[in-house]
């Protein structure tokens, strides 16, 4: 797949640019005014610090079941492309629905958005900020914290290279095709978790973790979930 980069200094939110673009089309940025991550969420990056781009997928022919799982298809592309730069100096895992993780911490988000025929594939990952906000410097990583001297070019075309690839594979066999390799990245299986479906979520889904099922889901004590924020209570098994 080609993809066409339109690049900003600044801009409130590459999510909003990519409204705009169509299938292909890759808008990035620098900084980012609002930021905004999942149950809008902001998403808080230092200027000229971090790969901040989204990607504009075309999903018109494809089910709407099938559709609800490319946040993970995009999420095992950075999984995948993280780890390759690292050069298996650390374990990268897709933590459901879309965040990546290492060594335990988060060092890349996804947000994506449809739109008509279209999904949004917002992709923000921490590439040389060491200094984070207080409320999530325990919880944040970043390739310069764990020593690995990488440019943010580098990684977008690494993360977009990668997602080409397995995008295709998608469309062409589906998600059940990839399921063996985000099954074995899962970082929730066998971790006790609760999910919030929405910011006012007084109620959260609690258990052990069965990991994410075939169909994109998550099993949550037996429940099954499609979306939400997981949050981790204490870790069980492996």
């Amino acid at each position: 797949m080609k993809w066409r980069i339109h690049h900003k200094e600044v801009t409130d939110s590459t999510n909003n640019d990519a409204r705009a673009g169509k299938p292909g089309d890759v808008f990035t940025a620098s900084f980012q005014t609002s930021g905004r991550g999942r149950l809008d969420h902001k998403w808080v990056s230092s200027r000229g610090e971090n790969v901040m781009m989204s990607a504009v997928l075309d999903v018109a022919d494809i089910a709407v079941a099938e559709a609800a799982t490319i946040p993970l298809v995009v999420g095992l592309a950075v999984v995948e492309a993280v780890s390759d730069l690292l050069s298996d100096a650390a374990e990268v895992m897709l933590k459901w629905p879309n965040d990546v993780y290492v060594s335990a911490r988060k060092i890349a988000g996804i947000l994506c958005e449809r739109h008509g025929d279209v999904v949004i594939a917002g992709i923000g990952v921490n590439v040389a900020q060491d200094s984070f906000p207080s409320d999530v410097d325990m919880r944040a990583i970043s390739f310069k914290r764990l020593g690995v001297d990488v440019s943010i070019e580098d990684v977008r075309d690494a993360i977009l290279g990668r997602l080409g690839y397995l995008l295709d594979v998608w469309r062409k066999e589906g998600f059940i095709a990839l399921y063996p390799r985000i099954s074995s990245v899962d970082w929730l299986r066998g971790r006790t978790i609760a999910v919030v479906q929405t910011d006012s979520d007084n109620e959260p889904t609690s258990g052990v973790s069965g990991g994410i099922m075939p169909d994109g889901s998550l099993d949550v004590g037996g429940v099954r979930l499609w979306a939400g924020e997981a949050h981790v209570v204490w870790t069980t098994t492996r």
